[in-house]
């Protein structure tokens, strides 16, 4: 992809303008075009993959999301092809919008595009055509959603519809109805579950605050915007804080193939004002973050977004990815609907929390625990509340970073027996430099948790209950990730290879673990002194002379003292 030179002056860290962000869409949009049908209704991208939804409503997919960056671009020759596009789609080439249909997510990205471009693109179609159109779109205010963020996309068709006064009280309803739903799924702070149970991941920004927040803006609504508003606010302090120094997002969650749609939200507090990030800090981010994609292979050598994370990969996707999948990162577009005299685009770059300072960060609602070194950028979750059996490994391992990736080899899991099982998450607090849990482990064994860090140093501590007397135990901690160091040691239960047997069924065992790419740095046995008492105590004396004790049985976690 071809982009222009670097200017260091405005943005010192990443080299990114608004310039960059241009030329990066009008790349991706020209790259697309040739895999069009000759009526333009659908994009057949190149690959041999096919969704669970089939050939069809993939095509329609790439239509949609592609359509979605025309729009965030306003490139109106773009936006005349998708014109003559929609007019061939809503002819009869489209499959109906279904209940719990793909469809449905894509009509959200064409009415949201729409909504947006209304001069550019709606108000020059003809009559039949918007008819046809609102007919097609129609069908999603009454189509049952999946119950997850999929709520919103009934929500924002009505939006659109009721902007153009097509069936307003059907709209109203249907946008009444999925922001009472997504209510259920609040979980305070800024943070969503993607539906029920514990599903927190980036969902959050891109889909739970990114519709309602579009929509409250677009219609002007107060009343909503100083709701959603306030909580995408919220959200983005903590949210700020999953990017690594080299731009990488947190490798957690699923749909991790739309890359730097986890931008979307940090643009989008620009945008509407909600967001408590200085605007050379919001630009430091979401640049490095497109930066950090577009040098590691997201594109293939026709420019094509590929199937993965850094180039193609399949452990990050899900039966609902088809090959225009990934160009829901259309999303970090949305940036361009900031003028270029906003100050979002003229401060000069700031830097980023993982880079100012040490940090280990509570997050109470999820129950995550983010730890980051400036010496070398990384960040870390240490994750104590989230679990989606459906999406395993990248949800239920103890702890994730912006360096790795969850490896096949069960790294950062309590392993009882062979079973590396963690289901039935039980969030046990989070605290300052600290988190705990408990969760289900193999043949019926409970396992409490918790990880105590400073700088980037980890003390994790595994109390293992109802198991079988003489069930081998197995703590595993980070992958290797090429040049960074990821060591684990024993402390307590442990012998050099990482394992222990309970006796009478149960069994404490507590390591020592880093993830660095520090020059040089001290042996990771000097980092902290452990001391375990037989009653479940644990002492902790960290290089820096700062203590911290935990009890820790099977009920409960107590910490006292500096983690």
């Amino acid at each position: 992809m071809h982009l222009p030179p670097p200017d260091r002056t405005l943005s010192p860290r990443t080299g990114y303008t608004r310039a960059h962000w241009e030329a990066a869409a009008d790349a991706l949009l020209a790259a697309v075009e040739p895999y069009a049908t000759e009526d333009r209704a659908l994009y057949h991208l190149p690959g041999d993959r096919t969704s669970w939804s089939g050939r069809l409503s993939d095509g329609l997919e790439g239509y949609a999301r592609t359509l979605l960056l025309a729009a965030f671009r306003r490139d109106e020759s773009a936006l005349q092809r998708y014109a003559d596009g929609l007019a061939a789609g809503v002819a009869g080439v489209w499959p109906r919008i279904e209940d719990r249909g793909q469809p449905l997510v894509e009509a959200a990205s064409i009415a949201l595009a729409l909504r947006l471009t209304r001069p550019l693109l709606w108000d020059r179609l003809d009559d039949g055509v918007r008819q046809r159109t609102a007919a097609w779109l129609g069908d999603a205010l009454t189509a049952e959603p999946w119950p997850c963020n999929w709520e919103l996309f009934p929500v924002t068709v009505g939006g659109f519809l009721q902007s153009v006064g097509h069936e307003p009280e059907a709209s109203r309803k249907a946008i009444d109805r999925g922001l009472e739903r997504i209510e259920q799924w609040y979980a305070g702070d800024g943070w969503y579950t993607d539906g029920e149970g514990r599903a927190f991941d980036y969902y959050n920004g891109w889909a739970m605050h990114l519709y309602p927040v579009l929509h409250a803006w677009l219609a002007d609504d107060s009343r909503l915007l100083h709701v959603y508003g306030g909580r995408l606010r919220t959200h983005l302090a903590d949210y700020a804080r999953l990017f690594g120094g080299d731009g990488a997002p947190l490798h957690q969650g699923r749909s991790l193939t739309y890359r730097f749609a986890t931008t979307a939200p940090l643009w989008l507090g620009a945008l509407t004002g909600h967001t408590p990030l200085p605007p050379g800090e919001t630009r430091r981010l979401a640049s490095g973050a497109l930066k950090y994609f577009l040098e590691r292979d997201a594109v293939d050598e026709r420019g094509v977004l590929t199937l993965g994370w850094h180039g193609p990969d399949p452990a990050v996707l899900q039966g609902y990815s088809g090959p225009a999948s990934p160009y829901w990162a259309s999303k970090a577009f949305l940036c361009l609907l900031l003028p270029p005299e906003h100050e979002v685009w003229t401060a000069r770059e700031a830097a980023c929390p993982a880079e100012r300072a040490d940090a280990a960060t509570p997050i109470a609602a999820p129950n995550w625990l983010l730890q980051s070194t400036s010496s070398d950028g990384l960040v870390r979750l240490h994750n104590h509340g989230s679990e989606d059996v459906r999406y395993d490994p990248h949800y239920t391992r103890l702890a994730y970073s912006t360096v790795t990736a969850p490896s096949p080899s069960y790294d950062n899991s309590v392993i009882v027996g062979d079973d590396p099982s963690r289901t039935g998450i039980e969030p046990l607090g989070v605290g300052n430099g600290w988190a705990a849990s408990r969760h289900l482990a193999g043949g019926g064994a409970r396992v409490t948790s918790v990880v105590l860090v400073r700088g980037a140093a980890e003390v994790r501590a595994h109390l293992v209950t109802g198991a079988r007397p003489g069930t081998p135990v197995r703590v595993t901690g980070w992958a290797a990730a090429g040049e960074v160091r990821a060591e684990t040691v024993p402390v307590f239960g442990l012998d050099d290879a990482l394992t222990g047997v309970t006796a009478d069924g149960e069994g404490l065992f507590v390591a020592l673990a880093r993830l660095t790419a520090a020059p040089d740095p001290a042996p990771l046995e000097e980092a902290a002194s452990v001391r375990v008492e037989a009653a479940g105590g644990i002492h902790v004396r960290w290089s820096d002379g700062s203590t911290v004790r935990v009890d820790l049985s099977s009920d409960a976690v107590r910490v006292a003292g500096h983690a």
